[in-house]
């Protein structure tokens, strides 16, 4: 994934989700602790420019690969592009912060993920297309 100031926050978004389809990232102005969840009042718009949000304007590849653990990821965002990411994970029909699992690599993440929606739909056959954000 390369990040550039004139990306949006969207395009990295959906580039994530196309790698690991039961994660999502979301990006805050605050800074949050490993295991910890980010407000969402801290939540940034989606089309706000990297530029725009940024403390650190390195241009770069962030190499995202399978057995990168969550706080390892967010690590990355934060110490080389100056980004407050974090991840969340489908559950059922929700979308929740992987603070207890930020130890977990993003196959496993992805994995449980892909699990719990094809459980909550087995078991409650509703149309999921749209989950709502539970702030932790």
């Amino acid at each position: 994934m390369f990040i550039t100031d004139q990306k949006r926050l969207r395009e990295i978004q959906v580039e994530f989700s196309r790698m690991y389809p039961y994660l999502k990232l979301e990006f805050y102005s605050k800074h949050h602790d490993e295991g910890k969840g980010s407000p969402k009042r801290a939540l940034l718009a989606s089309d706000k420019t990297i530029g725009e949000i940024r403390t650190i304007h390195n241009d770069g590849e962030l190499q995202i690969v399978e057995d990168m653990t969550v706080a390892k990821l967010e690590q990355r965002f934060e110490e080389v592009f100056g980004l407050n990411a974090q991840v969340f994970r489908r559950s059922g029909n929700l979308w929740i912060q992987t603070t207890a699992t930020d130890g977990w690599t993003l196959a496993e993440q992805n994995r449980k993920g892909g699990a719990s929606e094809a459980y909550w739909k087995e078991k409650y056959e509703k149309d999921i297309e749209n989950p709502v954000d539970v702030d932790l």
